[in-house]
């Protein structure tokens, strides 16, 4: 009974909120978008969080118990324990064992939440005025739930795909990654790897109408530096020349003050042509003078001073931690700082290290990478093939919403099939607004008008791209 009043409850809720907005109206698959909202609500409930009372392992349960019930049979589908953790693969055979497979990507962990600091507990769902409520439910377990719900969904229709289909969930994806590498080095004979941990739809503010959705083919590499000096100290009545303090503070403003060079690829050329028209006008006119001629001065200025746009056009490095010095009436023997940096993809961690010892500036200034769970990647190549099933599939669900590719600032699972040269792409079905993103935040939610036409996208990619 629960099941059939949420269902109703939501298509109440996609009727008020997208009414007059620019979308198809949904194929009838009421049994789909019940499941993909009722496990949502069943995984969140599951704190799969590292470290103690971790259970991301029931969370692959609840998921083998869906894919089982949806039509995979039990043997093809493993669960495999990782430290606290574990990992699951699901296989749906095709036709012609020729063809390298299609995965499906995603991950069962989530950050860390304190429930004193939310409005609701965070690990207790509830729908509430249109909003899926909890942590996961946008990062990533409705987008989860809604794969295996649409791949339930074709099992039904008797869909037979020609290449294999592979649904993956890694266990860590938040933390150590290391499910996320083992699950790579598995299937790195893959032909193409949809991630739908990122990538998806923008939401107008003001009308809640859908106005773009972007694809993700690349993303910046994630590395931690730590800065160190050292001396021998003294008695801090006797100040010296050389303070472990002073001289690290130096070197940090030398780096608060260099900007690495600006620089484009094809996936950020195509974003900042196509996404200026959404953006305040001084900011679009800048993001086409700069996708013209990244070399231009007034337009980097201006994407450089914008905290939403200074991460698109380049390197970027930042101050996270300082700790220094060992008692209140001494000069310090040691000082430390983190340096936080996301690479463009194309550097190595190296390279970019280097760059930062000459910034710095000081010989007494060492540097270390103590980068942990990353690898640089370049660029998934612009596959014809994967383009033109999102362009497809969006037209299918949001007729006239542009379609064009962005690079994502975080980590996901992408970096390590693409550390392996198998081609990832982002391509989640959800569309937020921006103001409402609240991945790794507080009170995080998620519309869930959008999941009858979520589970329609994801059929139609899923089937462009095995056939």
């Amino acid at each position: 009974m629960r099941v059939a009043i949420t269902a109703m409850a939501m298509a109440a809720t996609m009727t008020a909120t997208m009414a007059g907005g620019a979308h198809a109206a949904p194929m009838e698959h009421p049994q789909a978008d019940a499941q993909a909202l009722d496990l949502a609500e069943k995984a969140i409930a599951l704190r799969s969080v590292a470290g103690p009372g971790n259970q991301t392992s029931q969370v692959a349960a609840l998921y083998k118990a869906a894919l089982v019930a949806g039509g995979f049979a039990d043997r093809d589908i493993t669960i495999t324990p990782v430290d606290d953790t574990a990992y699951l693969i699901a296989r749906w055979s095709g036709s012609d064992p020729s063809l390298k497979p299609l995965v499906i990507s995603g991950h069962m962990d989530v950050v860390e939440a304190k429930p004193a600091d939310w409005q609701r507990d965070p690990f207790k769902p509830v729908v509430e005025n249109g909003y899926l409520f909890g942590r996961g439910a946008t990062d990533m377990k409705l987008d989860g739930t809604l794969a295996i719900a649409s791949l339930g969904e074709l099992k039904r229709e008797g869909y037979k795909p020609r290449r294999d289909i592979i649904i993956e969930f890694s266990g860590d994806e938040e933390t150590a990654m290391k499910t996320s590498a083992i699950i790579a080095d598995k299937l790195v004979n893959a032909d193409l790897v949809l991630n739908i941990d990122s990538g998806g739809g923008v939401l107008d503010e003001h009308t809640g109408k859908p106005d773009y959705f972007t694809w993700t083919g690349a993303e910046k590499t994630y590395a931690d530096f730590e800065m160190t000096v050292t001396n021998p100290g003294g008695h801090s009545s006797e100040p010296r020349a050389e303070n472990a303090i002073d001289q690290l503070a130096a070197a940090l403003l030398r780096i608060q003050h260099y900007q690495f060079k600006p620089e484009l690829n094809d996936l950020t050329r195509g974003y900042f042509l196509s996404a200026a028209k959404w953006e305040p006008a001084k900011i679009g006119i800048a993001m086409r003078a700069f996708a013209a001629n990244p070399a231009d001065r007034k337009a980097i200025a201006t994407l450089t001073a914008d905290p939403s746009m200074i991460g698109k056009i380049g390197t970027t490095c930042v101050v996270t931690m300082v700790n220094g010095g060992h008692a209140l009436n001494a000069l310090p023997q040691r000082a430390t700082a983190n340096i936080n940096c996301r690479i463009f993809p194309g550097h190595p961690r190296a390279a970019i290290m280097a760059e930062l010892e000459k910034v710095a500036a000081d010989p007494n200034v060492h540097f270390t990478d103590v980068s942990a769970g990353s690898v640089a990647t370049d660029a998934s190549p612009m596959r014809p093939d994967f383009i033109a099933a999102v362009d497809k599939a969006l037209n299918a669900t949001y007729p006239g919403v542009p379609v064009f590719p962005s690079m994502s600032s975080g980590a996901s699972d992408s970096m390590w099939f693409r550390n392996r040269h198998v081609p990832s792409y982002g391509a989640s079905a959800l569309f937020l607004k921006e103001s409402e993103n609240f991945s790794h935040g507080l009170n995080e939610r998620t519309p869930i008008a959008g999941i009858p036409l979520a589970i329609d996208y994801y059929r139609s990619l899923f089937t462009s791209l095995s056939h």
